[in-house]
């Protein structure tokens, strides 16, 4: 099942739209038409006109990747975990070596020992280890039983290559030294069936193979790569070195196929530029064998067309990475009567961001990345309707030429637990908006100098073969009032399902949403199943400085059906009933009714 989730996150291009949004008309200054303008309008058009209110008519760009919302993750089976050896077969510890025995008293008296060569543990916890042999007369027995004590220390905390031994020596103050040889990694040998590098591979397992060795550690890093979508299977042995306490790793990779190409159908698009939207997306996982990836997708719909691209190159062993995104849509309002009005738009986006996981297990992960932004779109309108041609479209915060340019640094803080039964993620993003590289600077109304904090959050429960339980959450808050690239939207396919998309636009808002998913029907032959979901959304949106929507919370209850082929096909059609108000129109969106088709060929 989680092959068909993360072919739905790939799928996942969100284009620009252009919507009605619920501002009222005193809520924010909006430029106005001049007068010879309007005596150019013929009277149909000025009718239309006079009755739009232009707060109302805003433009959403396609989000970037910084403002996208979380991707929907399934728990995941337990994956086999690579075999190691048992620790008996991995490198002999220097206890099988013969420790030192020259002429030696039947029993000495031994005041304390004293480890040498331990860098893992504290002088207390070797102490604590060896204390019943300590303060007494002792044998040679005893003796190897202390050393073993320090051995077995060793072993329990997963440093099986390691071991202790007693060297040759002369009593001194009734103090016996334990020599401890810790075990390393001398040498790791991959062996890829593919273009990927070895050194993608070496470079991993050598920091989870560090020194001193441990085979928990090397495990979990042998695991993490399992979980590698490049990566199809992994296996590794771990052999005696040449010298003692040294060990070698040889691993065999086999590489997973890493292009996937993926054709989407849905009708999530606002009803002003065409709510039936188009998508095809094609990835490549690994396209020089660094483990880079790129990203190719465009969209449409009858009134917009979207490109974007993307590339992220790994810069360390711990998977950091540096991205590159860009995108840019061109959009008319198609929606009648405003069509007459010749509304077009031209948007583009571009975000560098470093992430960066600070904690990075095969069932946890917490990730930090810095995000540096720039959003852009120009708007006109009455082209082939008055003899001036187009006109700057007065959007919501644009300067004087219809233009709106945003830049940002967005800081980001991201949380996921991955169980075989539950799922738990979490993000935090703080933007911060400047006055640089031409941005939008007005003297009153939103700018490109903003602040807000955005907040995300999912869980997903397995609460039976095939049944799970969804929730999510978002919030967003603003310290003063934001161009409508920056605010938060509700209603729609991805939100409160049962109005159009983006029916409020402010500038705080909340969601919460839920469904149960469970199974009616599944053809195992075909790895097919199929679900009914009922769900429930609710959502409420606030501005800082203006005055709030009215009204300016949405609630919805409905039911769907979700189809899953494999990891080739998902179908999705849900049906929303409005428990405040509803959406006018004549769109299926707006009927409350929306289908969803991922399909990936390969």
């Amino acid at each position: 099942m989680s092959s068909s989730f993360r072919a739905t996150l790939v799928l996942s291009i969100i284009g620009i739209s252009l919507g009605w949004t619920a501002l009222p008309a005193a809520s924010q200054d909006v430029p106005s038409i001049p007068n010879d303008i309007r005596q150019q309008l013929p009277p149909d058009t000025l009718d239309i006109l006079d009755n739009a209110p232009f707060e109302e008519l805003d433009e959403s760009l396609d989000e970037p990747p910084s403002v996208q919302p979380l991707p929907e993750t399934a728990p995941r089976e337990p994956e086999p975990s690579p075999e190691l050896p048992p620790p008996d077969e991995l490198l002999r510890s220097p206890n099988d070596a013969a420790d030192t025995q020259t002429d030696v008293p039947d029993t000495i008296f031994v005041e304390r020992f004293e480890v040498e060569g331990s860098t893992v543990f504290s002088e207390e916890e070797l102490a604590d280890v060896t204390a019943p042999f300590t303060g007494r007369e002792v044998s040679f027995a005893e003796l190897l039983q202390a050393r073993s004590a320090i051995n077995e220390l060793y072993i329990e905390n997963g440093y099986v290559t390691s071991g202790a031994f007693i060297p040759e020596q002369t009593l001194e103050n009734n103090v016996v030294i334990i020599q401890v040889l810790e075990g390393s990694l001398a040498e790791i040998n991959v062996e890829v069936d593919g273009r990927l590098r070895p050194r993608y591979i070496r470079r991993r397992l050598e920091l989870a193979g560090k020194s001193p060795l441990n085979v928990d550690d090397l495990l979990e890093g042998l695991q993490l790569l399992q979980l590698n979508p490049r990566i199809n299977t992994i296996s590794a042995e771990l052999a005696e070195g040449v010298r003692p306490g040294t060990s070698i790793l040889d691993v065999e990779v086999d590489q997973a196929d890493t292009f996937t190409l993926n054709l989407s159908l849905n009708n999530g698009r606002s009803p002003s530029v065409g709510s039936f939207r188009r998508q095809i997306q094609a990835t490549e996982l690994n396209l020089t064998g660094l483990g880079d990836t790129i990203a190719a997708g465009y969209s449409n719909t009858d009134g917009s067309d979207s490109l974007d691209l993307s590339y992220t190159l790994p810069v360390n062993p711990r998977n950091g990475t540096v991205s590159f995104s860009v995108g840019t849509t061109d959009s008319e309002v198609i929606e009648s009567p405003f069509d007459e009005l010749n509304i077009e738009s031209e948007s583009r986006f571009y975000e560098l961001t470093y992430r960066q996981p600070i904690i990075e297990t095969p069932t946890e992960e917490f990730a930090l990345s810095l995000t540096a932004s720039r959003r852009e779109s120009e708007s006109e309108f009455l082209e082939d309707v008055i003899d001036e041609g187009p006109i700057p479209f007065p959007s919501l915060g644009a300067d004087e030429d219809g233009r709106t340019r945003i830049s940002a640094l967005r800081f980001a803080q991201e949380w996921t637990l991955q169980g075989s039964r539950q799922v738990v993620a979490a993000r935090s993003q703080f933007s911060v908006g400047f006055d640089a590289f031409d941005s939008t600077v007005n003297e009153d109304g939103p700018d490109s100098r903003f602040f807000a904090w955005r907040g995300q959050a999912q869980w997903v429960r397995l609460l039976a073969e095939d049944t799970l339980l969804l929730l999510r959450s978002d919030i967003q808050l603003a310290e003063g009032s934001l161009v409508p690239l920056e605010q938060f939207g509700l209603g729609g396919q991805q939100t409160v399902r049962g109005y159009r998309q983006d029916e409020l636009l402010t500038d705080n808002g909340i969601l919460f949403s839920g469904e149960i998913r469970v199974p009616v029907a599944r053809v195992r032959e075909w790895d097919a199943l199929l679900q009914v979901t009922p769900f429930f959304d609710f959502g409420r949106g606030w501005n800082v400085d203006d005055l709030d929507p009215d009204p300016n919370t949405l609630a919805s209850v409905g039911l769907g059906l979700r189809l899953t082929v494999s990891d080739r096909l998902t179908a999705r059609f849900d049906w929303g009933l409005p428990v405040i108000g509803d959406s006018d129109g004549n769109t299926l969106q707006e009927d409350g009714v929306y289908f969803s088709v991922d399909f990936s060929p390969f």
